[in-house]
């Protein structure tokens, strides 16, 4: 679970956006950077209990600075006021999917379970359509299994083309999945539990649901 302190110092960064601030609450910052960490790992040696080359990975492997990259963002705010990781085999520098974990309370997003790939490099996003376009069926019996559509619904629709790409012939059953340039899905997390072991389980439990769709995008990536 994650402490409340934690949830507190990102509602109040949100609040007050600066270097200013951020310096003058440094202690904070680092008390909640350890717990998000802390909890990372426990996360990490759950999921490895599924997936064991997971347990290969270090908290520093999967969590996200908290800096933002400015230079080329017209939004220039210095710091994301969430915590966030990816923890898939090689960490979130890996070209493989896996499943995102997401604490941004009062924000634009909120907190959330996600997974899969966002917008792969071209060469794994032209693999990942080729996959779908030789083995729609198998990816539709993923996708459309009651469970994975009661979770997460669809994959996300963000950037998603109006057409398709090149050589890609109109009329194929999985067109529409063809257009995405990321191959994502995601679930909210219940606020009440965020602080509580309850969030653990359920990443676990979602990670398991979304297992199949993950083995697909990494073979083709593999």
């Amino acid at each position: 679970m994650l402490q409340k302190s934690t949830l507190q110092f990102l509602k109040n960064l949100k609040n007050n956006n600066d270097r200013t601030w951020f310096e003058a609450h440094r202690t904070e910052f680092e008390k909640a950077k350890t717990d998000f960490e802390e909890f990372i790992s426990k996360t990490i040696s759950d999921l490895s209990k599924v997936n064991p080359p997971i347990g290969k990975l270090l908290p520093k492997d999967c969590v996200f600075r908290i800096y933002r990259d400015v230079r080329f963002s017209k939004n220039k705010l210095p710091y994301k006021a969430l915590f966030s990781a990816s923890i898939n085999e090689g960490g979130k520098k890996s070209n493989l999917s896996g499943v995102y974990v997401h604490i941004e309370p009062g924000g634009d997003w909120g907190n959330f379970i996600g997974g899969g790939i966002w917008n792969p490099e071209s060469e794994n996003l032209k693999k990942i359509r080729q996959e779908i376009e030789y083995n729609h069926v198998e990816f539709f019996k993923i996708i459309h299994q009651k469970k994975f559509k009661e979770l997460f619904g669809d994959l996300s629709q963000e950037n998603k083309l109006k057409r398709l790409p090149k050589g890609l012939e109109p009329g194929h059953p999985a067109e529409e999945y063809l257009k995405l340039n990321s191959f994502t899905v995601m679930c909210p997390i219940n606020t009440k539990d965020v602080t509580t072991d309850q969030l653990r389980k359920s990443i676990v439990s979602t990670y398991k649901t979304m297992m199949p769709f993950l083995n697909f995008i990494n073979r083709a990536v593999e």
